[in-house]
């Protein structure tokens, strides 16, 4: 989850990543936003994200970017 954070922070450091549960639906997070974090996730993680898997659900949080990492890796 650190490695994740600071990935999140590098993209948006003006974000509380720690605590904030609508990234997404509140439009903190714009889809430059999510394209840069889907790159660096890929990068990071060696993770593919399909477009299936671009619902907002799991870019809200941290935890759910966290959840798709974990269930790509699998």
């Amino acid at each position: 989850m650190d490695k994740l954070l600071g990935i999140l922070k590098g993209i948006r450091p003006d974000v509380d990543f720690e605590n904030e549960t609508s990234l997404v639906d509140d439009g903190i997070l714009d889809s430059f936003d999510v394209v840069s974090i889907i790159s660096e996730l890929d990068d990071a993680f060696g993770v593919q994200i399909r477009i299936d898997e671009l619902d907002p659900e799991n870019f809200n949080s941290a935890a759910s970017i966290m959840a798709l990492i974990e269930k790509l890796k699998k």
